[in-house]
Formats: C-alpha cells, structure tokens, sequence
C-alpha cells in the first residue's frame, strides 16, 4: 500500500471511526475492540462511494486534517451522549431525593459506578432511541455531515459555544423533567411532616417518616419509568440537531 492510499484510508476512517468510539453501546467500556473496529470499517466502506477523500500531500496536513475530522465525529456522537447523560441526571436527581445515592453498580455503558434508578433511565432512553430508529438517523447524519463540511482543512466557527450550551440544555432539561414529579412529592411530604411536627412534637417523625418517603417515592419512580421512552422520542429529533450543528462549527 503506497502513502496516498494509506493517507486516504485514514482520512475515511477518522470520522467514522471517532462516532464510534465516542457513541454509547459500541463505544462503551464493555464494548468488545474488534466489534468497534469491525462497525467502523463497515461504515467506512459504506461510505466510500459516496465521499469524496483528497489527497494530503505532506504529515502535517494530514495531522491537521485527521484532528478535524475526530472532531466532527465526536461531535456527532455528542448529541446521543447528551441524551443519555440527561436520562442519567434525572436518575441521579431521583436517588437523591429518596437518599439512594450510596448505593450504586457498575454501569455498562461507561463502566463507572452509577446509582440504580440511573442506569434505569439511562438504559431505558437507550433502547428507545434504537426503538425510534435514532442509529439511521445518526448514521444519516454523518452522511450528511460530509456534505456539510467535507474532508479538508477548516477552523472553529464562533457558533461552537451556541451549540454547546443547548447540548447542556438538553442535559439539563431532560434531567429535570425526569426528576420533576418525584421532586414535587417529596416537596409535598417535606411540608407535610413539618407541619404535623409543629401539631405533635412528642412523636419521632425522623424514624417514621423516611421509610414513609422511601416507599412513596418509589412508588412516584414507578409511575415515572413509562413515561421515560416518551420524554426521550421527544428528544431524539432535537439531540441529533445539536449534534449536527455542533459538527457544523468546525468547518
């Protein structure tokens, strides 16, 4: 294999390759190598029809041009990440409202310790988004992206801080609309055991009202976990879009 045609098979990889490594499931800590290496190659190859490789004459360029296009690809990946670090947040919210937050497992998708009820909802906004068909949309995406901004040199757009701050917003707000209904019981309860403390200060509302919190909020938990793939469908669409625009700031 001679410089041009190795130099041209790197270039094709590295976007492809990065969305891989960076996107959850095939890119997590428990995801196998060769499978990573395998998809990556398979899109690649998908590709190659349709993506026009330029030639790089020197390293420089093509370190130049293969740091680019790692970026465009965990930007891509970014929008998913949001999704599911959303999901997570709300689980985490969720814990700690009902003090479950010292106890936790290893989640496979990072291979990190994580509460229960997050790996839930992580896991849960996961499977919905293969469900909706998110994994043709994303590989959509990074067909599109090449059109967009094609294999060369390029720089930083300005728009890069927009799109990172909606990235958080989605974080954010699927976070607290997960968490919203449970932290609005506990709210209620809060208020409800002080006033009933204030009416009777003899009885010892520390030891009977915790077990009474921890049942009632799993009780909320298990009316929030249906609603979980609906939240995440909703989002899908608008995480995707801040994955491509973010993709969009390195041209």
């Amino acid at each position: 294999m001679d410089l041009e045609t190795l130099s041209r098979s790197i270039l094709l990889l590295a976007r492809p390759g990065m969305l891989i490594v960076a996107a959850p499931v095939f890119g997590g800590g428990f995801a196998p190598p060769h499978v990573r290496v395998g998809l990556a190659l398979l899109l690649a190859l998908l590709l190659l029809p349709a993506v026009p490789v330029p030639a790089v004459a020197s390293a420089a360029g093509l370190g130049l041009v293969v740091a680019r296009e790692l970026a465009i690809g965990f930007a891509l990946a970014m929008g998913l990440r949001a999704l599911l670090a959303g999901a997570e947040l709300g689980g985490h919210l969720t814990s700690s409202q009902l003090m479950l937050s010292y106890g936790s497992v290893i989640d496979p998708q990072g291979g990190v310790r994580n509460t229960l009820i997050a790996t839930l909802y992580g896991n849960l906004a996961l499977l919905t988004f293969f469900a909706v068909n998110g994994h043709h949309a994303l590989v959509r995406g990074v067909v599109a992206s090449y059109v967009a901004e094609p294999i060369g040199l390029g720089g930083v757009d300005a728009s890069l801080v927009a799109a990172v701050m909606r990235l958080l917003g989605v974080v954010f707000v699927f976070g607290l609309r997960l968490a919203a209904p449970l932290i609005v019981v506990m709210l209620v309860l809060e208020l409800a055991v002080g006033l009933i403390s204030r009416a009777a200060p003899a009885m010892n509302l520390m030891v009977v009202a915790t077990p009474v919190k921890v049942v009632i909020g799993l009780v909320v938990v298990s009316a929030v976990v249906p609603l979980v793939p609906g939240a995440t469908t909703r989002l899908v669409s608008l995480a995707g879009e801040i994955g491509l625009q973010l993709a969009r700031a390195f041209r």
